[in-house]
């Protein structure tokens, strides 16, 4: 079945190799689940500061895969002249988004430079993906813990930017049903099942969040492509559910006919 991955990284962890940590083999593990595209970010946008370069390379390397991969690009805006980022991941390089790493970039969502993030974002039609987690407690470097983002202030902030499209990656578990209610309402929010735990976890996951807000998300290479297909086999789902999850949802948050335009344009 047809497969839109919206949670995927090109690039090499800095603490451990992964099986898929180079894009060819990153590419034969779409193909043999039946993934026609993946959303990518840059794990190397984690952690350097020349973010210009980082976009740039990928942009570059998402261009020999049109179609197939699309770029996010990386911004933070505790960098200098980060505005200048935002305007080059949307004006040259036609990425469609941007990925967020607030808890490697230093600041929180209650911090007012994440809604000037988010207000440039919006004015330029981006959708915004915000990670919560890149890599599980238990296994993360002793001296380089990195905590959860917390989404706590997220409702509020969004409440500001009513036209925002924002995909939450790897924090599905994370708000309580209260937080969880408000931040649907708050605005135009998906969520992806990446890091959810447990037999049937994408079928609990749609007891507090509709159908038509869950994206199929791996975090590949972090994670493997099986754990993501699995939980939704394991939670059988109707059939038009489970395509509204593997594509459909995403399909209608980023067309594809304007992925792909944006994906092989270079300014």
């Amino acid at each position: 079945m047809n497969t839109i991955d919206t949670n995927a990284y090109l690039g090499r962890w800095p603490f451990r190799r992964l099986p898929c940590d180079e894009t060819p083999r990153l590419l034969e593990r779409l193909d043999r689940h039946g993934v026609t595209q993946a959303w990518v970010g840059s794990l190397e946008g984690v952690f350097h500061r020349d973010l210009a370069g980082v976009n740039a390379r990928l942009a570059d390397e998402c261009r020999q895969h049109a179609g197939r991969l699309v770029p996010f690009g990386s911004v933070s805006p505790k960098l200098p002249d980060w505005q200048e980022d935002v305007r080059r991941c949307a004006d040259q390089w036609r990425m469609p988004g941007l990925r967020l790493h607030p808890n490697y970039h230093g600041y929180t969502l209650a911090d007012q430079v994440f809604a000037e993030l988010l207000g440039a974002a919006e004015q330029r039609g981006l959708i915004v993906q915000l990670v919560v987690r890149m890599d599980d407690p238990r296994v993360q470097h002793p001296v380089f813990p990195v905590a959860n983002v917390d989404l706590a202030p997220l409702a509020d902030v969004l409440e500001r930017f009513p036209k925002l499209r924002l995909v939450i990656l790897n924090g599905a578990e994370q708000p309580r049903r209260e937080a969880l209610r408000k931040l649907l309402s708050a605005g135009r929010v998906w969520f992806d099942f990446a890091t959810l735990d447990g037999l049937g976890c994408v079928e609990r996951l749609l007891k507090s969040v509709p159908d038509t807000q869950v994206v199929f998300g791996s975090h590949l290479p972090l994670l493997a492509m099986e754990s993501a297909v699995l939980k939704l086999k394991e939670s059988f789902l109707p059939k038009d559910q489970e395509a509204a999850i593997r594509h459909g949802n995403a399909q209608r948050l980023l067309p594809a006919a304007g992925t792909k335009e944006r994906a092989t344009q270079d300014d």
